[in-house]
């Protein structure tokens, strides 16, 4: 008994540190709060397998799974200090430090971390150990009176353990520690609340400034979608993605919420002659232009969910950086690298040469029709037409740094991925589904390929290993974006396994070898089995 009410007394302390820190955070930035900082840390320092084990495991809630791994963990640490605390309580008073100074040493260490964003851990387990001592206090056996001296004073030890001529299990203070114990949770509660609150004021300044956008009407508008680039097949998705759709793989534990009123964009580097810094209105005031692009994840494994198509309106890039002064190395520029730099320390890197070749890369400001939203970079991103995200795709952004690969690597590079990493040609299937019970007869195959800024040439489809059959391909709408395709199979019944390739307008055709995405995405056939009935 007195066991167990020592582990809920862990609970209670860990929930009450968590209170504090959380409104803590409120001086600093959400950031700084332990869990996050912690969370942040950890995903930091995993390894390339273990990243793609989660995306490919947990989607886009992979985040969420290791939010609540950390509760989880510091629940089962907080229940054992509690336990720890009934025998030896300057050891739990110990524990609860430690971890403390845990929480603070990776807030300081995040990305665009300083000495203040230590401040919430550090409160956080001071605050617990008070609770701790208060919660403990109250579950100390009381002695009886035969081990108390003349003076009245008791003879055990001070502290807090069984001495002898202690009174049996159950004599200490189940009163007391009730009443302790829902105050310190009542207590817990209502600063928590309100740290969150607080914390979440900024957030609402910024849906505030998101919500009284109103994207100009682009000065090259894009083109109309043809009709044919839709196919419409059961079970095919529609060939622009919606927006609440859209994938999203990023490390961001915290969605940054950002004021685009307050908002500036640095340029600056090697090969800079007129270093910017700009605002959200000075974007605005400039040529717009919109445009369909398709965007992938090197974490997508083939066939995987991670590829979307998306009308972008924003800036084209190339255009601030020759205002800048910078050149491309090809026309003797000292800088080959872009490192893009999120608000929340995460860094990009992609090829000067590539983002200024002339190609639709991007600033963009809006997507699908709307501002950005926060999930998705607002109030501004980089999209850059035929490179994977992590080379391209910085979300958040407030930084472009001029630079070489030579002389910096970025978040990603530093893990084991490539430095470049063009988007390689695939297709995947989509209908019928993997073990699916389609009825004999004709059948529509159907799915999507890509190869942005090649574009797709052909797309083949085999069954059980024969011989390749030529799908229908709909209509192209651009180079830069993925296009649907459909077979009719004459099926007949068994089970089937159906394999789909891809060629692109260059020429190449897609691999049989299966890749893992590390170090600059997977490559490989798609393949379903069904069993026709």
């Amino acid at each position: 008994m007195r066991a167990a009410l020592g582990a809920l007394s862990g609970l209670v302390t860990g929930a009450s540190a968590l209170a504090v820190a959380e409104l803590a955070a409120v001086a600093v930035r959400p950031e700084a709060g332990p869990v996050n900082a912690v969370g942040g840390a950890f995903i930091d320092r995993t390894p390339p397998w273990l990243k793609d084990f989660a995306v490919r495991n947990f989607g886009t809630n992979d985040k969420l799974v290791l939010q609540l791994g950390i509760l989880a963990l510091l629940a089962v640490f907080a229940m054992a200090v509690g336990v720890v605390a009934l025998r030896h309580r300057p050891a739990g008073f110990a524990a609860v430090l430690v971890f403390g100074a845990v929480g603070a040493v990776a807030a300081v260490e995040r990305p665009g971390g300083g000495p203040l964003d230590a401040l919430p851990s550090v409160v956080g387990a001071v605050s617990a150990c008070g609770v701790l001592h208060l919660l403990a206090g109250r579950l100390t056996f009381r002695p009886s009176p035969a081990a108390e001296g003349a003076d009245g004073t008791p003879d055990g030890p001070s502290d807090g353990t069984q001495g002898p001529g202690a009174a049996p299990d159950g004599s200490f203070d189940r009163r007391g520690f009730v009443i302790a114990a829902t105050a310190a949770v009542a207590a817990s509660a209502g600063i928590g609340a309100l740290g969150s609150r607080l914390n979440g004021s900024g957030a609402a300044e910024a849906a505030a400034s998101r919500a009284a956008i109103m994207l100009p009407t682009p000065a090259s508008p894009a083109r109309p979608v043809p009709a044919g680039a839709e196919l419409r097949v059961r079970g095919l998705g529609p060939f622009t993605t919606p927006t609440k759709e859209f994938y999203r793989v990023d490390t961001a534990l915290v969605v940054p919420r950002i004021d685009a009123g307050g908002w500036r964009l640095r340029i600056h580097g090697k090969g800079v002659t007129r270093p910017l810094t700009l605002s959200f209105d000075d974007l605005l005031r400039r040529e717009l232009i919109e445009r369909d692009i398709t965007l992938t994840c090197v974490s997508n494994e083939v066939g995987g969910p991670y590829v979307g198509n998306a009308r972008w309106i924003g800036v084209r890039l190339a255009d601030l950086l020759r205002e800048a002064g910078v050149e491309p190395p090809s026309k003797g520029g000292p800088a080959d690298q872009l490192v893009a730099r999120s608000v929340d320390g995460m860094t990009i890197g992609s090829p000067v040469e590539t983002v200024m070749d002339g190609r639709d890369a991007l600033l963009a400001l809006g997507m699908n029709g709307e501002p950005l939203p926060f999930d998705h970079g607002f109030p501004v991103r980089m999209v850059v037409p035929g490179l994977y995200g992590y080379v391209s795709a910085c979300k958040w952004l407030q930084d472009l740094e001029l630079t070489t690969f030579a002389d910096y690597d970025a978040y990603w590079v530093k893990r084991s991925w490539s430095r470049r990493a063009p988007i390689k040609t695939e297709s995947r299937i989509d209908t019928p589904r993997p073990f699916a019970s389609p009825k004999a007869g004709v059948v529509p195959v159907a799915g999507v390929a890509w190869a942005q800024h090649r574009g797709i040439a052909r797309v083949e489809v085999r069954v059980d290993g024969g011989d390749w059959h030529t799908a229908r391909l709909a209509a192209q709408h651009t180079r830069d974006t993925w296009r649907q395709w459909v077979w009719e199979w004459r099926a007949s019944t068994g089970s089937h396994t159906l394999e789909v390739r891809a060629t692109d307008l260059d020429g190449y055709t897609q691999t049989e070898k299966r890749v893992g995405t590390v170090p600059d995405g997977a490559t490989g056939w798609h393949s379903v089995v069904v069993a026709v009935t």
